[in-house]
């Protein structure tokens, strides 16, 4: 994790997407944490939102750190314009840089990758392996089926209601920044949810 600016790990498409309110709103993370004073880790790509998420960082004036598998930055995608690229020999040892250097997570909309990003550190929580919040931008409602999905999880007895309400969701950045940010100030543990 970091010393003293906060270091937020952010989970987001190699793709734009087919909105352009996807890249608007990721822009609108990338420059909202730069004006906290806040850090950006992220996957080192600079194609799709990831592009434009760590454009509009290090814009702000935010340092911004990328994790690439070495793979990936032989096809070219790693982004050049960062602080710092980490190249890494894997996809798990990305997660793992990536959540070294974190004290918290946000996941903007995405395909697979991020999909996977998310629950393997919203599982590592609820199993106990980390306290930070985890955060999930609904740009455009892009997440409503993955959350009317999770309610049902829970109404069918696979998740608990508290695991459920670990995930901080809105769809306004702005707002979302400052609930994780009021989350880490709080720096309330999760519930012990191996009783759960």
């Amino acid at each position: 994790m970091s010393g003293d600016a906060i270091t937020l790990c952010v989970f987001c498409g190699s793709r734009h997407g087919a909105k352009p309110v996807y890249a608007e709103a990721t822009r609108a993370v990338g420059t909202a944490l730069a004006e906290r004073g806040w850090q950006l880790v992220y996957g080192g790509g600079n194609v799709g939102l990831m592009g434009v998420l760590a454009d509009a960082a290090r814009d702000g004036g935010a340092r911004v750190t990328g994790v690439i598998p070495q793979s990936l930055m032989a096809r070219e995608v790693g982004h050049r314009g960062l602080d710092e690229l980490l190249i890494v020999p894997s996809m798990h040892a990305r997660k793992r840089r990536m959540a070294e250097r974190a004290d918290a997570f946000l996941a903007l909309p995405g395909g697979l990758g991020t999909f996977e990003e998310l629950f393997e550190i919203w599982t590592w929580r609820q199993l106990g392996y980390h306290q930070r919040p985890i955060a999930l931008l609904n740009t455009a409602g892009y997440y409503d089926p993955l959350l009317r999905f999770l309610q049902d999880t829970v109404a069918q007895g696979f998740v608990t209601a508290a695991q459920a309400g670990m995930l901080l969701v809105d769809d306004d950045p702005r707002v979302l920044l400052a609930r994780i940010g009021e989350a880490m100030a709080n720096g309330k543990p999760p519930p012990d949810l191996r009783d759960t």
